[in-house]
Order: structure tokens, then sequence, then C-alpha cells
């Protein structure tokens, strides 16, 4: 008799963080993703609580990617007492190596300014978890290449296939011991564009695990255009331009837009200033991985030299924190490309703080923003936001520019499902806030015909 299999969801269902899927096939338990909470305060304490499994009981963990959202959950994982290997392709690796240890010493940096200031309700307060902690975490990561399956358990197999995300990307392919053909899409990616290889098609699964973050519409169909005139905008104010960015992807995509608009004569060749460690450090894996680089980032890397070879005219790296800080003193047009995407945290925090107040000042919004996060508030028209302890008014230009986003939107979904030869005998929607997730449904059901459902937080399944 077969053993039972089925899939509980600890996170990204009905929300778009903090992914974590327990796959069970009978004794054997791995774990898909292993991301933190952001976002809303409810979904963050999330993140304090007792792991909602036993994490000694885990026998692998298998990342689709590096992004913290699905990652950053793994040295508490390994601090509460998982001991297994976890799987990811090699870029992944390298990039883990960064975003862990980043996000390990903000939450260092911010537990010291909280005690500084006095304004934790927690004495003392402290981080999620430390370096030390990720040091030991990354001791457990196996770095797994492209289209290799590769043994997670007695008789499991997993396999990831070009997801076209982020660097590092995958969609992952689980195979039980019964030959139960789990797939999950991670975070699916787009086509044409820069820097990472398009999707790869999946022709069969008996269980699929879809994205749904975009599900409800179709992103405009030309960024670059919104790009020029924002900057160009941006520059007639005589202000910065604040681009608060993820180091990873979005950073990098919007530098090579801007190096391609400047010699078009499309916006004004600006002094350009990354201003994020995490995003240098990143820019030097996509350059340490050729093979995930798509063509025409290949033909100019061959052109350039140094680890960063897409860079615009003008192009700085900020180094030290003092020279972050005289930014801030830096008057006349200028971009500043600064992280955190969601300006939860970071360098790109402090020039909000000086720089929102006065109406020079543009701030670009190039990703998704999470309910409750800053970027959020800024992007719903809040006269103020709160950083460091004070209520900052907000008289800059807010724009958002959707359609640079690294997910698929709900056409790219279903150009992707169109690569499966039958349908899957269940489908189950993710990392989707209820109202996206819910329209990917009835869009799949009426032009698929398919059997889909939106998995709930916490629900357990079994696979039939």
């Amino acid at each position: 008799m077969a053993e039972p299999v089925s899939v509980q969801f600890f996170g990204a269902a009905g929300t778009v963080t903090g992914s974590k899927h327990l796959v069970s096939f009978g004794p054997q338990r791995i774990l898909l993703d292993c991301g933190l909470f952001q976002g809303l305060k409810p979904l963050r304490v999330r993140n304090w609580n007792p792991p909602p499994f036993a994490p000694a009981t885990i026998d692998a963990v298998v990342l689709s990617h590096a992004h913290i959202d699905h990652s950053g959950y793994v040295p508490l994982l390994v601090r509460n007492g998982f001991r297994g290997s976890i799987f990811c392709t090699s870029a992944t690796a390298d990039l883990l190596r960064i975003l862990l240890t980043d996000a390990a010493r903000l939450q260092e940096e911010e537990a010291e300014i909280a005690n500084a200031r006095g304004y934790s309700k927690h004495h003392p307060a402290l981080p999620l978890y430390t370096v030390r902690d990720v040091q030991a975490a990354l001791g457990h990561v196996i770095a797994t290449p492209y289209h290799r399956p590769v043994s997670v358990g007695n008789g499991i197999t997993t396999l990831f296939r070009h997801a076209g995300h982020i660097l590092g990307a995958a969609i992952v392919e689980l195979i039980g011991p019964d030959s139960t053909r789990l797939v999950f899409s991670g975070d699916l990616g787009r086509w044409d564009q820069p820097l990472v290889p398009d999707p790869e098609f999946v022709t069969a699964a008996d269980v699929l695990l879809l994205e749904s973050t975009y599900g409800d519409r179709v992103h405009p169909p030309d960024p670059v255009a919104g790009l020029a005139r924002i900057v160009t905008e941006a520059a007639a104010r005589g202000g910065a331009l604040i681009i608060p960015a993820f180091a990873v992807g979005r950073t990098q995509h919007i530098t090579w837009l801007l190096r391609e608009l400047e010699p078009q004569g499309r916006i004004p060749a600006l002094p350009v200033y990354l201003d994020s460690p995490m995003a240098t450090s990143v820019s030097e894996v996509y350059a340490a991985h050729p093979e995930e680089q798509d063509q025409a980032v290949q033909r100019v890397a061959h052109t350039r030299t140094g680890s960063a070879p897409v860079t615009t005219r003008r192009y700085q790296v900020v180094g030290s924190m003092a020279e972050s800080m005289a930014l801030n003193r830096r008057d006349g047009p200028l971009i500043i490309i600064s992280g955190s995407g969601m300006a939860t945290g970071g360098r790109v925090v402090e020039h909000l703080r000086v720089r929102l107040p006065d109406a020079r000042t543009t701030v670009l919004l190039v990703g998704f923003q999470a309910a409750g996060t800053r970027g959020r508030l800024l992007q719903d028209g809040a006269r103020t936001v709160r950083i460091h302890g004070e209520d900052v008014p907000v008289r800059a230009t807010i724009e958002t520019l959707d359609g640079l986003s690294a997910h698929a939107d709900r056409d790219e979904i279903l150009r992707w499902l169109s690569g499966f030869s039958q349908a899957p005998r269940q489908t189950w929607l993710i990392h989707g806030e209820p109202p996206q997730a819910e329209a990917l449904a009835q869009t799949i059901r009426a032009r698929l015909g398919w059997r889909v459902d939106v998995a709930q937080d916490g629900q357990r399944v079994e696979l039939t």
C-alpha cells in the first residue's frame, strides 16, 4: 500500500510572504522554501513564534530562490534543531551567503538602534537571528545544477528548471517514492526580460503549487517609457530620485534600463549612486554566473571590465555608511538606488527620512509593496511615515512602475500553464493575496477547465 502524500501550507497562503510548504511522503518530510514573513505586523510577529512544525523532523529543505521571503527563516530552522540538507541552485547558494548575512546584520543593527533610542517595547531588543546563526545554517546548503535529478530523501528526488525570476530562481519538481510528481512554480518570472533566462515549461505534474501574486492583472506593456518619463521629470524638479530596490534582480534590472536609455537620449545622464553593499555584492554574483545571463547582457559584459559590467555613464558605488550619509548633503538632480525594496530597512530608510519632506524629491517604487510596509504606505498616499520613532512628512512625489515586476502576470502564468500536456490532478494557488488568488483561480477554471483551489494558511491537503 502506497504511503500517504500530503502538503501543508505554513506561509505564502493568503499572503505573498513567508513561503513554507511542508510535503510529506509517508514519514518523510520535505520543506519547500523556508521564508520569513514580511509586511504587516501580525505577519512579522509570526517569525518570532515557535515554528509550526518540529524542525528536527524535517528531512530536507528545497529552496526555489534566495529572496528572504523564501529563504530567510533558514537560520532559525537550523537553530531550532534542523539537521538535514538544504538544496538549491548554485547561484542561489551564492546569494544566500550575501542575503542571509545581510538580514542578520540588519536585525542586529536595528536591535542596537532600538536599544540606544529606547523605542522598543522589549528590553533589551534582540535580533531575530545573528550572523553566527547564518554561518551555521550555510553549512547545510548543497548547490545543485539545473536539470539534474538529485536525491533529497529515501526515494525522493528533486529537479530544478529555470524560473526566469531572479538569478538562480528555480521551478522545483519533487518526485516521491510512489512517483507522485509535485511541481512548485516558486516565483514564476517573465519572458523577454533582461539579465535572466525565460521561464522553462513543464509538461507534467500530479500536483501543482502555483504562485498568484499578479493573478488578477496584466503588467503595463512598456515600463521603459514610464521610467524615462519619471527620470526626466525628477531631473526637472531639481531634486533626488530615490529608488528603493531589491538587491537581487531589481537593482540590476533598473541599472540596465538606465544604461539603455542614456545613449538613446531619452533621459539625462544623471549621477547614479548604488548605495547598497548587498546589491554591490549581488552584482558580483551575477557577473560570476554568465550561464544565467541572457545574450544581451553577455554581449555587454564581454565589452566591459570589472565585476559590474552593466553600469551607467556616471555610475558610482557607495561604500561606507559615512559616504551614504554624505549623499544627503548633495543638492541637484541625482539618482540613488538603495535597499530595501519595500523601504522596511537598509540605507534607503535614512534617505527617505531626510528627503521625503522636500517637494523636489521623487520616490520611485519599482516592485511589489506588501501591506504594512513603508513602501505600501507611500504608494497608498500616506501624508506621514514613521521612521526611527519619528513621523516624517511626505511632500515628495511618489511614483510606481509596476511593469518592472519580476513576477509573471495573469497572461504570462497562463502561457506557462499551456506547457502542460494535461491538467494536474490538483492545482493549489499560493503566494498571492486573496483577491489576486481568487481571480486567477476563476480564470484558470474558465479558460483551461482545470480543478484549482486557493490554499489556506495552515491547511493540510491529501495529494491523491
